[in-house]
């Protein structure tokens, strides 16, 4: 029987990695690793504990997936991954959360999976700026668009994928008596914490987030 592991490679350090996420990717035959636009940060990050030479990559263009995309990545891993095996899946941050493996379950439900958590960027990047995301009494909200949410009942807010439309971020936070960070490339040797709105704006990276709270 063949077995697909979906790991979790955490936010780009690979000491974040957890010791049963090493121990899989050191013993997977295969590696199935995302490849968007020459991008491959999960596997920058496990690279270290790969021993495999089968690595298999997946393309994911940004904005531009569609079902027949989504089909053909299913078909690789089929293809790819055989009887007695053991496949492992890297995805940033963790598999649960805006990930593309969860993506794919909905074209092959019937895959003999298990995941391997890993640090969401959120939480390192909350540990790094040193802001409480959840605390007794006050609620915490996670979202990659802050549109539809109703920042008055909001009392901590961690906005993924804030590369576009910063300035309307920025705008309701303050609207609603938020302050707030910005964190890029949370863990890396790039890491960049930001509090100041003009600087903020200047930068463009997909790899970051805004973390906001009601004092």
């Amino acid at each position: 029987m063949k077995k697909l592991f979906a790991v979790g490679t955490g936010p780009g350090d690979p000491e974040l990695l957890t010791i049963k996420s090493v121990h899989l990717i050191e013993s997977a035959d295969v590696i199935f690793a995302p490849d968007n636009r020459g991008k491959n940060m999960a596997l920058d990050s496990a690279r270290e504990y790969i021993k495999t030479d089968r690595i298999v990559y997946l393309e994911f263009p940004m904005g531009k997936m569609n079902d027949d995309l989504y089909k053909k990545n299913v078909n690789i891993i089929k293809d790819n991954l055989h009887d007695g095996e053991i496949g492992v899946y890297l995805t940033i941050g963790d598999a649960s959360i805006y990930s593309t493996f969860m993506n794919i379950l909905k074209y092959e439900p019937d895959f003999n999976f298990e995941i391997s958590s890993g640090i969401p960027s959120f939480l390192e990047a909350a540990n790094i700026a040193k802001v409480p995301l959840a605390t007794t009494g006050k609620n915490f909200t996670l979202v990659d668009n802050i549109d539809g949410v109703n920042l008055e009942f909001v009392d901590r807010i961690a906005i993924l994928k804030t590369f576009k439309d910063k300035s309307h971020t920025l705008d309701r936070l303050e609207a609603h008596g938020f302050k707030y960070v910005y964190i890029e490339e949370a863990s890396s040797e790039n890491e960049l914490v930001l509090t100041n709105r003009d600087e903020i704006l200047e930068r463009i990276s997909y790899m970051s987030l805004i973390i906001g709270w009601k004092e």
